[in-house]
């Protein structure tokens, strides 16, 4: 269990990025799609890490906007796994945003769980821990 329990901490993903003007909606705040896109791949990033094997996402669920993020803010994501079944994952990825130019400003604005499954080379469900 030590060995499980260090794999996931292992497998963490963290990744900052700023919101740009072109990533945002008419409200000038980070657009839905684009923080889904950078979701998804931060836990197939995360999902990948914990197994070495090839993954691909086939669920996204819960995703909760809890704070908009407007342009002109740093964000970060957070991916990590909750669990672990004979071949898939669950991962939970957390948005946290903070002003650029002001410290003590991180506030958690979107969270989300995706699962993704280790495939083989012929495409079809593999076990993940061999």
């Amino acid at each position: 269990m030590k060995n499980l329990k260090e794999r996931i901490c292992k497998s963490r993903t963290q990744l900052f990025k700023v919101v740009f003007p072109n990533t945002t909606n008419h409200y000038d705040t980070l657009f839905g799609g684009t923080a889904m896109h950078l979701m998804d791949e931060v836990a197939f990033i995360t999902a990948t890490r914990f197994s070495r094997k090839k993954m691909v996402t086939i669920s996204s669920s819960q995703i909760d906007f809890k704070e908009p993020i407007p342009a002109d803010t740093i964000i970060e994501l957070i991916g990590e796994v909750v669990r672990v079944g004979r071949t898939s994952i669950k991962v939970n990825v957390t948005i946290y945003q903070e002003e650029m130019y002001e410290e003590n400003t991180r506030k958690k604005s979107i969270e989300g769980l995706f699962t993704l499954v280790a495939i083989d080379e012929n495409k079809k469900p593999t076990p993940i821990l061999d």
